[in-house]
């Protein structure tokens, strides 16, 4: 952003429209308002957690081309930031390309990195960085071939276009292929259709590297009232990297994260190498803001895995962990603020479930959770309760990263989602 910050609900406005509002983006909103942005959240269903908080809320399918162009030119934000993948990206590239608004990072990166054959191929085949190997199929038979014809077993199937684990599953022999390719087909964010087949890489643990693309700090006035050598003068891109977050998974989905993560040193340096080449030819000349960078490490061996140019849902950690959580670093790279990745204390994360299907629920044991020692809670205030909807996640800061690991657990466990009583 080169503006200066305007006042919301006035002709000065700072306006940023987020399409994705669940507990991500809810939490980016509220970060954006804290630096006085007008905000208008847009998601998929009514009432989504960053409806609950924004100026102004939509409910469109954001995968029509035609409903999203119609809502940007009617609300005519400065920004626009895709917190999801499921979005009409070639009607993004399109406004972009005419100037009718700025996207976050950039509508190319938001296209790249919604579906993971646009990332696979440029991370391996554009960048030469290390992944698992992979093949692409369209139908089942291609996905047997695929596995026969070098990948083997175990190996992971996923739909191209899916999130948070959906579709996703582990083979282990020739007995799973035929349910792996239904459940990636039911799984997919836009319906059946392509899946990649990757390579299983026995490594020792995953991680997330959030890693932040941000205009270098202006120079500020010397003490003795001289004007910086640099005044008016675009300032560059400097890239900026989180303490390292790991986390485990089960079928995909994340159920708990911490900070930091204990690293060899020269698998960091691979980590950081990795994550700075894949978001720079994402971000390109611009393309500000916080990537979500997945990584394998064995040894000091390092892979890439996946790409968000976004906040990232281990990330949720850093609520506790860091002086500026990743939401606050978002917010503060997409308007051209400066940013501080520093850690104020080890912490943890760990995923409330809401266990039941039901709408309209209630949360019993919140006191209980909330006397475990230096815990805090995020109930997302989702409408509608699935038995393995992400609902609320427990965060603890301790001196140690295994203390606040037992002390999320524990808080998170306290925590039970039901019915309410009729």
């Amino acid at each position: 952003m080169t503006k200066p910050l305007g006042t919301p609900l006035s002709p000065s406005a700072t306006r940023v429209m987020l399409l994705g509002s669940g507990e991500l983006g809810k939490e980016v909103l509220i970060a954006l308002q804290r630096l006085g942005v007008e905000t208008i959240a847009v998601d998929r269903y009514d009432n989504a957690p960053g409806h609950q908080v924004a100026h102004r809320a939509h409910t469109i399918a954001m995968t029509n081309g035609a409903q999203l162009k119609a809502l940007i030119e009617a609300e005519k934000p400065d920004l626009v930031v895709p917190e999801i993948e499921a979005i009409a990206t070639p009607m993004l590239q399109e406004l972009e390309a005419a100037g009718v608004v700025r996207v976050v990072p950039n509508a190319r990166a938001a296209r790249l990195t919604m579906d993971r054959e646009g990332i696979r191929r440029l991370a391996a085949e554009t960048l030469g960085l290390p992944t698992s190997p992979y093949a692409f199929a369209d139908t089942l038979e291609q996905l047997q071939a695929a596995i026969d014809g070098g990948i083997g077993y175990p190996c992971m199937v996923k739909p191209v276009m899916s999130s948070s684990g959906k579709g996703q599953s582990k083979l282990d022999g020739p007995d799973d292929v035929k349910k792996a390719w239904e459940y990636a087909q039911a799984g997919g964010r836009v319906g059946a259709g392509r899946v990649i087949v990757e390579g299983f890489i026995d490594f020792d643990y995953e991680i997330t590297l959030l890693t932040v693309r941000a205009h270098a700090a202006p120079a500020v006035d010397g003490a003795d009232g001289s004007t910086p050598a640099n005044t008016g003068l675009t300032r560059p891109i400097d890239t900026h990297f989180c303490e390292p977050i790991g986390h485990v998974q089960v079928h995909g989905d994340y159920v708990e994260s911490w900070q930091p993560c204990a690293m060899a040193p020269l698998a960091l340096q691979r980590a950081q190498d990795i994550a700075r080449a894949v978001t720079a030819a994402l971000g390109g000349d611009g393309g500000c803001g916080i990537y979500g960078v997945e990584l394998f490490v064995k040894g000091d061996a390092v892979w890439f895995s996946e790409v968000s140019p976004r906040p990232h849902d281990t990330g949720l950690v850093t609520l506790v962990t860091q002086w500026q959580n990743e939401f606050e670093l978002h917010a503060r790279a997409i308007l051209g603020l400066p940013v501080d990745t520093s850690l104020r204390s080890p912490g943890a994360s760990a995923v409330i479930y809401g266990g039941v299907e039901a709408k309209e629920i209630v949360f019993d044991g919140v006191a209980e959770a909330l006397a475990v020692p230096g815990t805090e809670l995020r109930l997302f205030g989702k409408p509608e309760s699935f038995v393995r909807r992400r609902m609320g996640v427990a965060l603890a800061h301790a001196t140690a990263v295994e203390a606040a690991r037992i002390n999320a657990k524990t808080a998170a466990s306290h925590v039970k989602p039901r019915r309410p009583l009729v």
